[in-house]
């Protein structure tokens, strides 16, 4: 894949589906206003072809061509395991 794509690192929610891994990525910021700092998170569902990955793993998806209405992502390594 090429180098364009942008790529995210987060933690393996749920792997139950087949192919599909739900990866919630957080983000740390400061609120604007009142400058105290906030975490967000959002969770983002990625092609996972060898049903390699499991609840609680470390991994780094990248941007894909969508693979079906909410996959739009693909697994490309597991960093740590859970």
């Amino acid at each position: 894949m090429s180098s364009s794509r942008k790529q995210l690192k987060g933690i393996v929610v749920e792997s139950k589906m087949d192919k599909t891994a739900v990866v919630e990525i957080s983000r740390r910021f400061s609120h604007p206003v009142y400058k105290k700092y906030i975490i967000k998170s959002k969770k983002y569902y990625a092609h996972d072809p060898n049903n390699s990955s499991k609840a609680g793993d470390e991994v780094v998806i990248v941007e894909s061509r969508p693979r079906s209405k909410m996959k739009k992502w693909f697994l490309k390594e597991i960093s740590k395991k859970g």
